[in-house]
């Protein structure tokens, strides 16, 4: 779990926040999982073009998870077959997502995604000229009838732009961002704190019960696109919101 998600809970009274920051500081101090669903590794590897490496880095990623779920307490939860349903029995393989980049620095941010959250993913190919006020409602009304179903408070990522499978991957790299990083750009900032504000004017709550909060925060990703279209992607995190980040430079 994330560390900033104790502070965050500590701002919100009633008798949720603190059961949820309990479950928080029992599961760091046992060392247990914090929920049954351990999740599967979804990484987002920044590899500059003087980086070399001996393998390939899906491989050394798959080998790093394997070693940490058969070594800790956590649930397999990786089919092999997405029909036949037989579980690998080792959380592998990863999804990885390259990125080329330039220089002499290796970065790797990852998700540990739950099943709950992920089902909540959809992709929205919206008319191109559709306005923000479009794009806020599609995004509200779709967690108005799906986010207690993902154990809320969510953290949510939004991709923009790009085509269809590349506005979902930046959807989910918006979920590698910090609780209060906003975007750089002040107009998207402003709209990622209008969608926060609609999210939880749902008043859907911890783990739609109703009560707190229903969003700790929204986060934006864009990349140009064709003309014709307006890809939107929407990715959420549980209230665990598992992430993590490794910088190497030589």
């Amino acid at each position: 779990m994330d560390p900033a998600i104790v502070e965050l809970l500590d701002h919100y009274e009633g008798p949720f926040s603190s059961v949820l920051r309990e479950n928080a500081i029992a599961a760091k101090e046992t060392g247990l999982p914090i929920c049954q669903d351990t999740g599967f590794l979804e990484f987002f590897v920044f590899q500059g073009n003087e980086v070399a490496l001996e393998e390939p880095i899906i491989e050394t990623l798959n080998s790093a998870v394997k070693k940490v779920y058969n070594d800790k307490p956590y649930r397999y939860s990786i089919v092999s077959d997405p029909l036949k349903r037989v579980n690998t029995r080792d959380n592998t393989p990863v999804v990885c997502h390259l990125f080329p980049v330039r220089g002499d620095r290796l970065e790797i941010r990852f998700l540990v995604k739950g099943g709950g959250s992920e089902n909540l993913s959809r992709l929205f190919m919206l008319n191109p000229t559709a306005t923000v006020d479009d794009l806020v409602r599609t995004v509200v009304e779709s967690l108005k009838e799906s986010a207690a179903r993902g154990c809320p408070p969510l953290k949510v990522g939004i991709g923009i732009g790009g085509s269809s499978d590349k506005a979902m991957v930046l959807a989910k790299l918006a979920l590698t961002r910090s609780f209060d990083e906003r975007h750089h750009d002040k107009d998207y900032a402003a709209l990622e704190e209008r969608i926060l504000g609609e999210i939880n004017d749902l008043k859907i709550g911890y783990q739609g019960l109703g009560t707190g909060i229903t969003a700790y925060s929204v986060h934006i990703e864009t990349y140009p696109s064709h003309i014709a279209i307006m890809p939107v992607g929407l990715a959420t995190d549980c209230y665990i919101a598992r992430k993590g980040r490794v910088i190497l430079e030589d």
